[in-house]
């Protein structure tokens, strides 16, 4: 351990200077306050930075302080967050706001860990990135630069995660920031997954062992993961009247969220069908970290709005209405 503690000492100036060199123009990168750095870690979870740039700065003309996201209805939360997916987000981070405006800005990891939505890895990066705390943030991609830097053999996990974080404790420079975002940031653009890092534009290229034998394709070693459960879905598109129909789950995946209405493909409608054929059919596929949907959408016309639904024209659904990306493949219908 020693040996790889001062091989991390000596890493740490390197990557600093890097990272004030190549670090990129994000939007959460300025005029940061505890409630933006929240906003932008709660999006970055599981989702692309490309993803979020757009989201972020349009949910903060939405909600620019806590007190303006603690105030707002579920209803307008999802909306500003639709296409992010992992919609149980928004309503940890509508909930954590809440307890901002209350209580004010935690100063301790601990008060910090407490927020809704808010784990291990988003604790430490708020505290280090927003209070100048020396707190480390490990993900899979610091876990990725470690493991090469130190050639390190051990399996993917936990374990593993909790090592890192305390080796990092013991050399957090003073400026929390920078080192926690410039690990983050050579793990996203330059030690690539998948065996295909740009070892040439790193500023740990002397020192990685992986790299000097060559064999940053190793790394990781990769825990044995479980296979997705599959769950096959029938999706009715109702159209009434210029009007289509709507519901909201109210529980398990995408709870809150309003749903074109569906069913298992073994049980019955969740309604009474026109007589004839659809007038469109499409099968889609949505994966989530655990399930993956394989869905038959079908478009039908019927006389009657049936008042289980709610019943809402396109234009209505686009302005107030959050449809998850699962059911994107049948949105266009709606045109």
């Amino acid at each position: 351990m020693d040996r790889d503690i001062e091989l991390l000492q000596r890493a740490v100036p390197r990557l600093l200077s890097w990272f004030r060199e190549n670090k990129r123009d994000l939007p959460w990168r300025h005029d940061r306050t505890f409630y933006t750095s929240l906003v932008a870690e709660l999006m970055l979870q599981q989702t692309r930075v490309e993803a979020v740039k757009e989201k972020y700065v349009a949910f903060l003309e939405k909600f620019p302080t806590e007190r303006d996201l603690a105030a707002a209805s579920e209803d307008e939360v999802m909306k500003a967050w639709e296409g992010l997916g992992y919609y149980s987000r928004a309503r940890n981070l509508k909930s954590a706001a809440e307890t901002l405006f209350a209580e004010g800005t935690p100063r301790t990891w601990e008060g910090v860990k407490s927020l809704a939505g808010v784990g291990d890895y988003t604790a430490g990066a708020l505290c280090s990135i927003a209070l100048g705390l020396k707190e480390p943030a490990v993900d899979g991609n610091v876990v990725r630069i470690l493991t090469r830097l130190f050639a390190d053999g051990s399996a993917e996990g936990d374990a593993l995660k909790r090592k890192f974080k305390e080796m990092l404790r013991q050399v957090y420079p003073n400026d929390t920031a920078d080192f926690c975002e410039g690990l983050m940031e050579l793990g996203a653009i330059v030690c690539l997954p998948n065996g295909v890092p740009l070892c040439g534009a790193c500023p740990w290229r002397e020192l990685c062992r992986a790299h000097l034998c060559g064999e940053e394709e190793r790394y990781p070693v990769r825990a044995e993961k479980k296979a997705r459960r599959v769950e096959h879905l029938n999706v009715y598109v109702l159209r009434c009247g210029g009007k289509y129909a709507l519901r909201k789950r109210t529980e398990g995946l995408l709870k809150g969220l309003w749903e074109f209405p569906n069913s298992p493909a073994s049980a019955p409608p969740p309604c009474p069908l026109p007589q004839g054929k659809a007038l469109a059919e499409r099968t889609a596929k949505h994966v989530f970290t655990h399930v993956e949907w394989r869905m038959t959408g079908r478009l039908w016309e019927t006389e009657e709005p049936f008042p289980a639904f709610l019943w809402a024209t396109a234009e209505e659904i686009g302005r107030e209405y959050a449809i998850p990306s699962a059911f994107k493949a049948f949105k266009d219908w709606l045109k």
